[in-house]
């Protein structure tokens, strides 16, 4: 069944926020209605339904204002699945430039008017999280990275931040849904929570070890209560082969996670013998940080805010051409503005 959309300034009066509702994020069926659009849209849509000139066929181009990755391709092909529009983009995950047409958008403008706040929003904020685990990408080369960034924003939209980590080059994502999206397993082991509770770094890997299904990666975090390297020895030899790694989260009141952490870490483990166990480093990384800890000698990466905070692309839609001819707004150029590297998606 079609979901009614708010195409009218009545059905904008008429909506009203159903009692008991738990949550502000939108639905998926608000998200198809329109309710998330700017109301300036519906005025248009009312005026040019009035004037007969609702359906006039147009041609939209989308282009940003920064280099980055695009992302939210997916979804805006979800939201204009019905709509009769011809779609003209870059591929999910492709890099752009500043200015470069990435999608083109044809037909009726009744049939999409409506939705250029949505898909705006869809590819601004997904473009500019897969932007940002692309640089992380760069930083770290061949060294995983997961996401870690579902606490840091409104639950509605971890899922997509963090799948669009994925389509940006991260290798996981710990939020649940977001890997299942991305066809993946989640990944992480355990927070400090655990440590705290039972009393004993040893004591809390020893019994996730014994708990955890063999395929969740033991890997322990060594900075609840003692000296990292202390800590990281004991657990090692505890676990022995079993222990893939040990994790790095020090907090910023003891200064963080400092390459010579890391480098005396790497250096105590390989002197008793432990040479198997990795480094997986996290807690307010940057690419330049990810660039020094892993000459120190980390191997792996829990990736949060950098990617979570990443700013939005701005992206603008302009009509080119209505009914064939070609028209801009001042300071820009009228007319469908080339780009080959556009692939026809609907």
């Amino acid at each position: 069944m079609a979901t009614e959309v708010m195409d009218s300034l009545a059905k904008v009066r008429q909506f009203q926020i159903a009692p008991g509702r738990r949550f502000y994020s939108a639905q998926h069926d608000e998200i198809a209605g329109g309710v998330t659009t700017d109301i300036y849209f519906v005025r248009t849509y009312e005026i040019l339904k009035a004037l007969g000139k609702v359906d006039t066929i147009v041609t939209a181009e989308i282009f940003p204002r920064r280099a980055g990755i695009l992302c939210g391709v997916n979804e805006v092909l979800e939201l204009l699945q019905e709509k009769k529009v011809t779609i003209w983009g870059l591929p999910e995950g492709s890099a752009f430039s500043p200015r470069e047409v990435v999608m083109r958008i044809q037909g009726p403008y009744s049939e999409f008017g409506l939705f250029e706040t949505t898909l705006l929003g869809m590819l601004a904020s997904s473009s500019g999280w897969a932007t940002a685990a692309r640089e992380i990408r760069e930083a770290a080369g061949e060294h995983p990275f997961v996401c870690f960034g579902a606490r840091h924003v409104h639950p509605a939209v971890a899922p997509v931040m963090e799948r669009a980590a994925i389509v940006g080059g991260a290798d996981g994502a710990s939020c649940i849904l977001a890997a299942k999206l991305a066809g993946q397993e989640p990944q992480g082991t355990v927070p400090h929570a655990i440590f705290l509770i039972i009393g004993d770094t040893v004591e809390g890997a020893l019994a996730y070890d014994r708990l955890m299904p063999p395929d969740a990666k033991r890997t322990i975090l060594v900075d609840t209560f003692k000296d990292e390297a202390e800590e990281a020895l004991r657990v090692a030899a505890a676990l022995g082969p079993a222990l893939a790694g040990v994790r790095l989260d020090t907090p910023s009141e003891r200064g963080g996670v400092t390459p010579e952490l890391v480098r005396e870490v790497r250096y105590r483990l390989d002197t008793a013998g432990f040479n198997h166990v990795r480094i997986f480093v996290s807690g307010g990384l940057t690419p330049e940080r990810i660039r020094a800890l892993i000459e120190a000698g980390a191997d792996a990466f829990g990736v949060g805010s950098y990617i979570s905070g990443a700013a939005p692309i701005d992206m603008t839609m302009d009509l080119k051409e209505v009914d064939g001819r070609p028209v801009a707004k001042r300071g820009r150029l009228p007319g469908i503005i080339p780009n080959p590297r556009l692939e026809k998606l609907k």
